[in-house]
């Protein structure tokens, strides 16, 4: 009676461990590069919103990741949240600051409307200064964004801290736009980086 009990309680934990393992969800493969469902930001734990690749042509540049405290479907609803939020960047090739550069000032031109812009001159002088005290990106190079409300956008190169924060969140929606605005750097990585309204698998993107 003892034994069939013992095997009773080692097939529960058998199928508990089983059932955990089968809930857990996978981080999503990107390009090679693997995103955690899970990134921790401020004090609070965010939620993978979805991650995709940058193209430049027919290049991988690099891949993506947004990180939000509640998946968001939509661009409006990413840019009214106001918890923190994180976008990871992994560089899929060497590219100069010079270039990087470029596609971040291109998507924020294009995305941001006049008076934002003399707004946030300030702040986007001192992120071309970023950019240019680091004269070159390789492949593997991390890239992080991170908004925090109270202090602002802070970046990071491979979990190095780069510069000082920006304060305003105008700032950090103007970042966001440039990968979910009406004119993305890429369309296929907009659409990526958004949280499906339907069940579907995005958990690998080749």
């Amino acid at each position: 009676m003892i034994l069939n009990t013992s095997k009773r309680l080692l097939a529960g934990f058998a199928l508990l461990a089983l059932t955990s393992m089968a809930t857990h969800a996978a981080p999503m493969e990107v390009a090679g590069v693997k995103f955690d469902d899970t990134a921790h930001v401020a004090n609070t734990d965010l939620k993978l919103n979805g991650a995709g690749i940058r193209y430049k042509a027919i290049f991988k540049v690099y891949a993506a990741a947004l990180y939000l405290k509640d998946k968001k479907t939509t661009v409006p609803d990413v840019l009214a949240t106001t918890g923190p939020r994180r976008v990871a960047i992994v560089m899929l090739r060497e590219v100069s600051s010079d270039e990087f550069g470029d596609g971040f000032i291109s998507g924020i031109q294009k995305n941001t409307d006049k008076a934002e812009k003399i707004k946030l001159t300030s702040q986007f002088l001192r992120l071309g200064e970023l950019f240019a005290s680091v004269p070159l990106l390789k492949k593997g190079d991390i890239i992080l964004t991170d908004w925090i409300p109270g202090v602002g956008t802070i970046f990071y190169l491979n979990g190095k801290k780069v510069g000082e924060p920006y304060p305003d969140i105008v700032f950090n929606n103007a970042l966001m736009r440039i990968w979910l605005g009406e004119k993305p750097v890429d369309s296929s990585l907009k659409k990526a980086m958004l949280a499906p309204e339907a069940t579907e698998d995005r958990s690998s993107y080749r």
